[in-house]
């Protein structure tokens, strides 16, 4: 139809190269994302990202490092819950 002669010319080929690297990439693209939703993606989903721990958890950890005893344990853990 727009060819010269009997062959296609170089921005024919050019074209078809292009969309044939765009339709791979776009079918690769589908599949890498498919599989990394099914699979989870190495992550899970439900689980919080790691940050600052909270005051209860910086109290029992000093308890279980026995920086503290269990009576002062006790009482800063009340007054954290109480907000005293």
């Amino acid at each position: 139809m727009f060819w010269y002669g009997d062959h296609m010319s170089g921005w024919g080929y050019a074209l078809m190269g292009v969309s044939m690297l765009a339709f791979w990439g776009l079918v690769i693209t589908v599949i890498f994302a498919f599989v990394r939703y099914l699979g989870g993606g190495g992550q899970d989903r439900q689980a919080a990202p790691p940050g600052r721990p909270t005051a209860e958890e910086v109290l029992a950890d000093r308890f279980a490092r026995g920086k503290i005893d269990e009576q002062e344990y006790r009482q800063r853990l009340k007054a954290l819950r109480t907000g005293a």
